[in-house]
């Protein structure tokens, strides 16, 4: 695991998207998973401006988001289909035929997981995953107390973002809302991830997820067995990891 504090907010931002960027470069029929939330954003504006600038090849990568909310149509702007096409394929000029998302209103959950599953398989499997840490450890949907050898599955939705979207949508209360996400097998199986953490409230469980006890209480401590991790922290989020 090579973990990198970078000196401040803007520069993390930059590192963390220059690492995206040498991942097309290097290979230019990639496979890489997107992470969507408050941290990646701003990597993901980083990643855009960068391309404007080099305008390296992105026609034959594969991109796909690891996470979906389910119940509400992809137009809805909080939709993790609608935030990467916002900002990653459309500011990449990636073709559409390359982004590959769960449906959010699917007819069978359990088969969209599957069909999910098999649309990156057939590209290869996944070559770069870039992932994000909740406050209490989860990554995606796999909320703490998810086996850690879970495969892609309906995830729960936490109640602050369900309140939100019901809230922005005007959807009944009575409409439940879930999400799809990608296991925390399939996460494993990437060849290589990028973990990236910013803001103080990210702190703690940092340190815990790095040089805690791999445990299902903090499903992203399961990245201490991978072979291949970038973590990528600001000087905030990397405060308890730097006196280490």
């Amino acid at each position: 695991m090579n973990i990198l504090i970078a000196p401040s907010e803007d520069a993390f931002y930059q590192l963390a998207a220059m690492r995206i960027a040498w991942q097309i470069i290097d290979r230019p029929n990639a496979v890489i998973g997107f992470a969507t939330g408050r941290t990646t954003t701003g990597i993901h504006a980083a990643l855009a401006e960068i391309w404007k600038q080099y305008r390296f090849d992105t026609s034959r990568i594969t991109v796909f988001g690891m996470d979906e909310v389910t119940g509400v149509p992809r137009t809805y702007a909080g939709s993790c289909y609608d935030m990467l096409l916002r900002q990653v394929v459309e500011p990449l000029e990636i073709p559409m035929r390359n982004y590959l998302m769960p449906l959010t209103v699917p007819e069978n959950m359990q088969a969209e997981c599957a069909r999910f599953n098999e649309a990156i398989a057939q590209r290869g499997g996944i070559d770069f995953q870039e992932l994000g840490i909740g406050e209490n450890g989860h990554m995606g949907f796999n909320q703490p107390g998810t086996p850690l050898d879970a495969r892609t599955h309906p995830g729960e939705m936490d109640e602050r973002l369900n309140r939100r979207i019901h809230d922005e949508t005007g959807i009944p209360d009575s409409v439940h809302l879930g999400g799809i996400t990608l296991g925390i097998y399939e996460i494993m199986q990437a060849r290589h991830i990028m973990l990236c953490a910013n803001g103080k409230n990210k702190a703690d469980i940092i340190e815990e997820a790095l040089f805690g006890p791999v445990t299902d209480r903090v499903p992203t401590s399961i990245l201490q067995l991978h072979p291949s991790v970038d973590v990528i922290l600001d000087p905030a989020a990397g405060e308890k990891v730097k006196k280490r």
